[in-house]
């Protein structure tokens, strides 16, 4: 009984980590249809979105089974809660992905971003993919320090989306309101997207050390002596 108790935990992680992959992939193809105008690679990111959701929902199932049958507690408990949330985390990331995929369905067969910000763009939606790669290892992995890293890694994707508002403010803006609105809603898409896969991060480092992330990196912060104390 008990080495299948322990299956299906294993198994609860197992789910958390095909729904990064998938999400993952999801907006790395997201952001090739917006770019390229791609209808039916649009559509099929859409479509896959109900994997994700499908996923989400056997997870939960589980995990309930789990707290009423096998009344965890201590870190066995933590395990349970912490997937719950993360597959929270992992759902709307794969809903942002559809976001994405949705925008370019709208606009087609016109392109949403204009051509100067497709740099911009592309290097968002190839960040964003990274970011939840590297999410998917620290939940296999169970690595603090590589979850701590990914908030560092998200300032990136902050720099990023201010880039884009820089373009929107310029006074030599050319594309006109819709576009602008759009570029607006594809760069809140990203920022979140993000923000989700670092989320997944800290949930681990909570499931791993019982600390949370934000209070674990301000007790690693250096210590600035001051000279002559």
């Amino acid at each position: 009984m008990r080495d299948a108790y322990h299956e299906e935990l294993d198994s609860i992680g197992d789910g958390l980590v095909e729904m990064a992959r998938l999400v993952g992939s999801a907006i790395g193809r997201a952001t090739t249809a917006i770019l390229d105008s791609d209808l039916k690679l649009a559509e099929a990111v859409i479509e896959a979105d109900q994997k994700v959701d499908d996923l989400q929902h056997e997870l939960e199932a589980r995990a309930i089974t789990l707290l009423a049958r096998q009344q965890p507690v201590a870190t066995d408990l933590r395990i349970v809660v912490t997937s719950l949330r993360m597959s929270a985390d992992l759902e709307r990331s794969g809903d942002l992905a559809q976001h994405v995929a949705k925008l370019a369905r709208l606009r087609y067969p016109e392109r949403a971003v204009p051509h100067d910000l497709h740099a911009t763009i592309l290097e968002m939606g190839q960040l964003a993919q990274r970011l939840m790669a590297k999410a998917a290892e620290v939940i296999i992995t169970k690595d603090v320090d590589l979850a701590l890293q990914l908030e560092q890694d998200d300032d990136a994707m902050d720099l990023l989306h201010r880039t884009l508002f820089q373009h929107l403010m310029d006074d030599r803006w050319k594309h006109g309101i819709e576009t602008a609105v759009d570029v607006t809603l594809l760069g809140r898409y990203y920022e979140r997207y993000a923000d989700h896969a670092v989320a997944v991060a800290k949930r681990v480092v909570y499931l791993v050390t019982g600390e949370h992330a934000d209070d674990l990196q301000s007790d690693l912060q250096p210590t600035t002596q001051v000279e002559g104390a």
